[in-house]
């Protein structure tokens, strides 16, 4: 039994602007951020959304509760669409990590991707026929995009503050995706 997906990217936060690595921190919607997830419950209020998640950290939860009014739904949260852990890097302002060599305690591409994975299982299994709104971030929303996709996660375009993406698949195919890494992959994959 298919299941869809609605799976967003969290509204713009403080940090955002201010371009800091948030990581796994809370973070904080600004005015641009609430304005542009009360923009995406407006686009899904006529449509059927049987269950909203979102990651554990308050700036995806916040864009979740706003996405969610219109369908009168509680908001679930799940540490599975937590972002990826920077580890040293949270808090870093972002244009000074150019160049830096990443330290041993970042969430490992690997690990990112078997999280996704075992997100699309949660989901699927969870919510098998029904459609559901899932509120993540930058990175782990990639990382699910790429294991759906079966793809390295260089090949998938970022997704924007407050963009949505649709994906439709089933408990099984979740179960059966491989993550394809960026040493499985002919060349190495950047960072973002």
């Amino acid at each position: 039994m298919e299941t869809t997906i609605i799976l967003v990217r969290h509204g713009e936060t403080v940090d955002n602007v201010r371009q800091i690595m948030q990581g796994q921190t809370q973070g904080e919607l600004n005015e641009k951020g609430r304005e542009q997830a009360r923009q995406v419950a407006e686009r899904l209020a006529g449509e059927q959304v049987d269950a909203v998640v979102a990651s554990d950290l308050r700036r995806a939860v916040q864009t979740a509760e706003i996405i969610a009014a219109p369908h009168d739904l509680p908001v679930l949260t799940t540490p599975l669409l937590r972002e990826r852990d920077w580890g040293s890097f949270t808090g870093r302002f972002i244009p000074e990590l150019k160049g830096e060599v990443w330290p041993d305690d970042i969430e490992s591409e690997e690990a990112l991707l078997e999280r996704a994975r075992l997100f699309l299982i949660y989901i699927t299994t969870t919510y098998p026929g029904n459609r559901v709104v899932a509120v993540g971030h930058g990175i782990i929303n990639k990382a699910i995009l790429a294991v759906y996709a079966q793809c390295p996660m260089r090949e998938v375009q970022r997704m924007m503050n407050a963009e949505v993406r649709v994906l439709t698949t089933t408990a099984e195919r979740a179960a059966s995706a491989t993550a394809v890494t960026a040493s499985t992959a002919t060349t190495a994959a950047s960072a973002e």
